[in-house]
């Protein structure tokens, strides 16, 4: 085990991936409890798209030294669209969700087919690749993803405020809206971060599993977040070791190992019931 985690670590560019990619999990993971409980946890697999599409265009044109600096306006300004689409036009959510990802992704496969063609450098963006991040990449992300994480220590209250009710948040005087945009602004930042390891199509899986797994077990908003961070970042750290152990690609890897802890979690909260049950028959038998 040790020897192992000393060979991995003695490579770079595994080293570069783990520290994007604990950060982004952490980050990920924070923002997904909102997400799920406001019920827009598909929006990070409708931004991964536009950030496809943007990275396609970025790399055709030959746009910045880091195609992710050109990526992180574009898929912040869909975020806010997707937003006000959802609550000022008769489309609903799930509607315009689908619109925006379908259109992005379309968008991006016919700019790649069109000028550098069905490359490896499509594959990674869309199934992630530790190899994909280079030095500028990573400090990028660091920046980054420190801003995610303080602005939501920063505004944590408010965002439980509007996450839980947001219409008594508003009647006290919450400017929901802002909270909301900022929100999606955070997680549209997680999302072009993450889309390097985890790829556009499993990247909104660092959202949703952690903030289920961590809800069958815990049933307040802080443990749940609390939970969600550390099964996020364990869960990535451990689908980076079976990716290296068994040459297997990593955001699939790290998907997997998702799977399993909600299995895991899964199970810890049904076996409890079932004894709790048994105990009360078995009861209810010896009272008649």
């Amino acid at each position: 085990m040790i020897n192992t985690l000393i060979e991995m670590f003695s490579y770079t560019f595994i080293v570069r991936a783990v520290v994007v990619g604990l950060l982004v999990s952490l980050c990920a993971s924070l923002l997904g409890v909102s997400l799920v409980l406001k019920r827009y946890s598909m929006i990070g697999d409708g931004l991964s798209h536009v950030g496809f599409s943007t990275l396609a265009i970025a790399s055709a044109l030959e746009l910045g030294d880091t195609p992710l600096t050109v990526s992180v306006p574009v898929v912040v300004l869909a975020a806010f669209l997707l937003l006000r689409i959802s609550e000022n036009s008769k489309i609903k959510g799930d509607a315009a969700l689908a619109l925006i990802s379908a259109g992005s992704l379309a968008i991006g496969v016919s700019v790649i087919s069109l000028t550098t063609g069905m490359n490896t450098d499509v594959c990674n963006y869309l199934f992630g690749s530790i190899l994909a991040m280079s030095n500028d990449d990573v400090t990028f992300s660091v920046i980054l993803a420190a801003v995610v994480l303080t602005m939501f220590v920063l505004f944590y209250n408010k965002i439980f405020a509007v996450t839980f009710d947001e219409n008594f948040a508003k009647a006290t005087g919450v400017r929901t809206g802002i909270y909301n945009m900022l929100i999606a602004f955070l997680t549209a930042i997680t999302i072009v971060l993450g889309m390097r390891v985890m790829g556009t199509l499993l990247i909104s899986s660092l959202i949703i599993f952690p903030a289920l797994t961590s809800m069958r077990i815990c049933k307040k908003f802080k443990t749940v977040t609390i939970c969600s961070a550390v099964v996020s970042v364990v869960c990535f750290f451990t689908g980076v070791m079976l990716s290296y152990n068994y040459v297997m690609p990593t955001g699939a890897s790290v998907v997997i190992v998702n799977i399993a802890a909600f299995l895991l979690f899964w199970a810890l909260r049904i076996i409890p019931l079932a004894k709790l049950k048994t105990a009360l028959l078995r009861q209810r038998i010896k009272q008649l």
